[in-house]
């Protein structure tokens, strides 16, 4: 591990020598293939490496994808189409968690909430095991929405916060002015090309769940128990866990869209000797009624993987 962490010194430092420092981007609605902070992070010919690799993904997968992956020790980034716009789909339910938190703190998880039959959903599989006593706590449905993808749960949580729009106002008060919230399940997974509502960028999902994991958004506690349920997500064995080496621990929240083979992955990456790594990766694909592929999104965390060790 020593000559590891060798290695990485040596290449961070030449890559600062390399390159002069440009503007960030990721900018609301950017159609470029990658932004100019992907030519920061690393010397030319590597920046110019894994944006190609991500292009032939693309045309592998006949795929439009957006990732945006940032080294916390070491400030590399890895950046592609990460100002364009993607439905966010599940991935959200990692907000609402990280939200609710904030709201209630982790001794407000023990709020009864209660629901009926009515407020099942497709893909409710923890809420629907409760509905004969139809009550859970919050912490309870948080549980389920992250590490489940619960529908019913992640809709209940978005009642106890007042909603869509009070989650968005929740992410505009931590910096992000582009995540666009204003449905509930099952709706805002209905996302077609050029639609506005409830999308977001890689950059800004990426950022908004550094802050809420990495940052002081949360308490100490808040942020543990946060964590704990994204490193316990059930959902994401085939996605961005399949795409890095063995031995890095990943929490992470995935999402799928109803149209156009929508998949995505946000997690953060634990390596085993550095600093933890914040990995965005949203997509869709051409055809309407074309079906999502982990595999995509496996592949270009592989991408990002190789980039930042």
């Amino acid at each position: 591990m020593r000559h590891t962490r060798v290695r990485r010194a040596i290449r961070g430092a030449l890559a600062t020598l390399a390159l002069t420092p440009l503007a960030a981007c990721g900018q609301d609605d950017s159609s470029a293939s990658s932004s100019p902070a992907a030519e920061t992070t690393k010397p030319k010919a590597a920046a110019k490496s894994y944006v190609r690799e991500f292009k032939d993904l693309e045309r592998t997968f006949d795929a439009r994808l957006g990732v945006y992956a940032i080294d916390t020790g070491t400030g590399r980034e890895v950046a592609y189409n990460d100002g364009e716009r993607f439905a966010y789909n599940s991935t959200f339910k990692a907000m609402a968690a990280g939200a609710a938190l904030k709201k209630y703190s982790l001794s407000g998880m023990d709020r009864k909430i209660t629901y009926s039959k009515s407020d099942l959903l497709d893909n409710s599989p923890v809420t629907e095991k409760h509905v004969a006593t139809g009550t859970m706590t919050l912490g309870e449905l948080c549980d389920a929405a992250v590490r489940y993808s619960d529908n019913a749960a992640a809709n209940l949580i978005l009642k106890e916060l007042g909603g869509p729009k009070a989650l968005d106002a929740t992410l505009e008060k931590m910096g992000d002015d582009i995540t666009r919230m204003e449905r509930p399940e099952p709706y805002l997974s209905h996302w077609v090309p050029g639609e506005m509502r409830d999308t977001t960028t890689p950059r800004a999902f990426a950022k908004d769940l550094r802050a809420f994991v990495l940052g002081d958004v949360l308490g100490k506690g808040e942020r543990a128990q946060l964590t704990k349920w994204l490193k316990t997500n059930k959902t994401g064995d085939k996605v961005i866990r399949a795409g890095v080496p063995k031995g890095w621990v990943v929490g992470d929240k995935t999402g799928t869209g109803s149209y156009y083979g929508a998949r995505n992955d946000i997690a953060v990456v634990w390596p085993p000797d550095s600093a933890p790594i914040v990995i965005a990766i949203l997509s869709n694909r051409t055809d309407k009624d074309a079906e999502p592929d982990d595999k995509l999104i496996a592949k270009a965390a592989s991408v990002v993987a190789d980039t930042l060790s």
